[in-house]
C-alpha cells in the first residue's frame, strides 16, 4: 500500500508552537464572537423582529379601527337616509294637507262670493221689476186713458187695476211651466 501523502503545501505548519498559538487565538477569538458581537446580533434581531411585530400589530389595530369606522359610518348613513326618507314623507303629507286647506278655502270663498253675487242679482231683479212695474203701469193708464179718452193717471184705483192686471201675467208663465 501506499502510503497517501496529503500536500498541503504551506498550511502544514512546520513547528508545534504555530499549532498551540493557532488554537489560543482562535480560543481568544471564540470568546470575542460569543462574548461581544452575537449578543450585539441577538439584539439588533431581537429589536427588528419588536419592530416588525409591533407594526403588525398596529397595521392589525389600524385596520380593524377602520373596519369599526366604516362599520359606525355605515350605520350613520342608514340612519341619515331613514331620516331623510322620513322627512320627505313629512312634507309630503304636509303638502297634502296643505293642499286641501287651500283647497277648502278656495271653495269656501267661491261660495261666499256666489252667494253674494245671487244677493247682488237678486236686489238688482227686484229694482228692475219695481222700475219696471212703475213704468209698464204708467204706459197701461196711458194707453186705456186714451182708449177711454179720458185721463186715469190720477185714479188710485186705476193703479189698483194695473198691478192686478201684471200679477196676473206674473203668474201665468209659472202656471204654464
Amino acid at each position: 500500500m501506499v502510503p497517501l501523502e496529503l500536500n498541503l503545501g504551506p498550511l502544514v505548519p512546520e513547528h508545534l508552537s504555530e499549532i498551540i498559538a493557532g488554537a489560543v487565538l482562535f480560543g481568544i477569538i471564540w470568546w470575542v464572537v460569543a462574548t461581544r458581537v452575537v449578543p450585539v446580533f441577538e439584539e439588533t434581531y431581537a429589536a427588528r423582529t419588536a419592530e416588525i411585530t409591533g407594526g403588525i400589530e398596529k397595521a392589525e389595530a389600524a385596520q380593524k379601527e377602520a373596519a369599526d369606522a366604516l362599520a359606525e359610518y355605515t350605520a350613520q348613513l342608514a340612519t341619515a337616509k331613514a331620516e331623510a326618507g322620513r322627512i320627505r314623507e313629512d312634507a309630503r303629507a304636509q303638502a297634502v294637507t296643505l293642499a286641501a286647506e287651500i283647497r277648502e278655502q278656495a271653495q269656501a270663498d267661491s261660495a261666499r262670493i256666489v252667494a253674494a253675487a245671487k244677493a247682488q242679482i237678486e236686489a238688482e231683479r227686484s229694482q228692475v221689476m219695481h222700475q219696471l212695474r212703475a213704468e209698464v203701469g204708467g204706459l197701461a193708464t196711458q194707453l186705456a186713458g186714451r182708449i177711454v179718452g179720458e185721463s186715469l193717471e190720477d185714479d188710485e184705483r186705476a193703479r189698483r187695476s194695473v198691478d192686478r192686471f201684471i200679477a196676473e201675467l206674473e203668474s201665468e208663465p209659472a202656471e204654464q211651466a
